[in-house]
């Protein structure tokens, strides 16, 4: 075996474990899934469209958790009897009062 042969072989050998590699990192990554979705773009928009819904309603839920503990904050440190504070409460109590009194 000549020079010129060992260095293809190893050539040869470290190309292919490296091709070894790569197709296992894709293989990994799932990119046939992706390649999958792209070719059928009804189910891309529909994984889309469930995946928005999911996010509007865990917004919502969020918003809805941080808003109760604002509040409750908000009425406890109102309970602390602070003027400034106090008169803001309130402010906030009249103008709901006022608008319920408003509907019929």
């Amino acid at each position: 075996m000549t020079m010129a042969n060992k260095i293809s072989s190893g050539l040869v050998q470290n190309l292919l474990q490296k091709l070894e590699e790569l197709n296992e990192s894709l293989e990994k990554a799932s990119i046939a899934e992706y390649i999958e979705l792209y070719r059928k773009p009804r189910r891309l928009l529909y994984l889309n469209f469930l995946a928005g819904i999911v996010r509007g309603f865990g917004i919502a839920i969020g918003f809805t958790v941080v808003g109760a503990f604002f509040l409750y904050g908000l009425g406890k440190i109102a309970s602390l009897n602070l003027p400034v504070v106090g008169e803001f409460v309130a402010e906030i109590t009249r103008i709901v009062q006022n608008e319920l009194a408003r509907r019929p």
